[in-house]
């Protein structure tokens, strides 16, 4: 890694506040991570640009430590459209239950370029990429400007790639993830290696520092994937009932509910592999769902925020990893303390 720009080894705790979009990130969350001694992530996902300035600027004036953005990176589209007018028509008993309206099935880039100009502006000291990677003149942009970049990737050929563009670190996420999986492709099945054996592979074969994250939710855990040459472990399901995170009342609530005793990877709200509490909606729409993000995600944003209003823990996506469990409400320094 280059040394102009901060080096994730140097970390006082080697545990990262992994990046949540749709609320559970806050600018309180990343900066008690990274005044506990770890890196705080900032997620951009599904904010605008402005908004993502405002929360940079927040994070900023409660923490003079390193801090990390996460950016989604745009993908053509791999929805049909007839595909998702089926999927549509098969929600209309939710829009029911839910008094509300099926959104538009839309496709967009995040603000994709609006948010690259704001992280080269602001200069957060890390940016990581999800979705896809950045090319190489974004890359050396970036590290001009002394900011480290990190790729999110699911296999060794993920990894591979994303070194080719020119990224200094790789984050290994194994299957146990909750929310979102990183693959690169968003028509693929997401790969089932576990963690470790990806670790290794990563660490040994590609010659930059390697953050892993996937199910981490333990000090063991934690220690386990550091033996196994990772710099640092990224954790964001233990972080989901943390005083400083904005997860919603019905997603802390679900996370604590014994009826909820598994997680499920599944397409059904946002049209791409994402990992959360199996409920009924998942039991329900899961066959039926295509692919297509971000289209899915805009037709059933509207339910899913009426189900969060109705307090309804079912109608929801309530993201997880595996160890959804081992999840403990505190103040993230607290958290931090236990797993380090």
């Amino acid at each position: 890694m280059h040394n102009d720009v901060l080096d994730l080894r140097s970390l006082a705790v080697p545990v990262i506040a992994a990046p949540m979009a749709g609320g559970p990130s806050t600018p309180e969350l990343a900066a008690a991570a990274t005044n506990a001694g770890g890196l705080g992530f900032l997620a951009a996902g599904y904010l605008t640009a402005e908004t993502l300035a405002e929360r940079i600027a927040a994070a900023r004036a409660l923490t003079s430590g390193p801090l990390g953005v996460n950016l989604f990176v745009p993908q053509a589209s791999v929805a049909a459209h007839d595909a998702i007018h089926r999927y549509a028509a098969t929600l209309e008993d939710e829009a029911s239950r839910y008094h509300a309206k099926l959104g538009e099935p839309r496709y967009d880039d995040d603000h994709w370029a609006a948010k690259l100009e704001v992280v080269m502006d602001l200069r957060p000291d890390v940016v990581s990429f999800t979705f896809g990677l950045p090319d190489a003149e974004q890359c050396s942009r970036l590290r001009a400007l002394g900011i480290a970049t990190v790729a999110t990737v699911t296999t060794l050929a993920e990894g591979e790639a994303a070194v080719a563009r020119g990224v200094d670190v790789l984050a290994a996420q194994g299957p146990n993830a909750g929310g979102h999986r990183g693959t690169l492709d968003a028509a693929a099945t997401p790969p089932t290696q576990p963690l470790d054996q990806l670790l290794r592979a990563t660490t040994i074969r590609l010659g930059v520092p390697v953050i892993a994250a996937g199910g981490l939710m333990t000090a063991v855990d934690v220690a386990d994937v550091l033996a196994y040459g990772a710099v640092a472990a990224q954790l964001g399901t233990a972080f989901l009932l943390a005083d400083e995170a904005g997860s919603s009342p019905v997603h802390r609530a679900a996370l604590q509910d014994p009826q909820f005793g598994e997680t499920a990877v599944t397409r059904c709200f946002s049209g791409r592999y994402a990992r959360g509490l199996r409920n009924r909606f998942i039991d329900e729409h899961d066959a039926a769902a295509p692919f297509g993000y971000p289209e899915i995600h805009y037709l059933t944003s509207p339910l899913r925020a009426a189900a969060v209003r109705a307090g309804d823990p079912h109608g929801v996506n309530v993201w997880a990893g595996t160890g959804f469990r081992k999840a403990k409400a505190a103040p993230v320094a607290d958290i931090i303390a236990s797993v380090a």
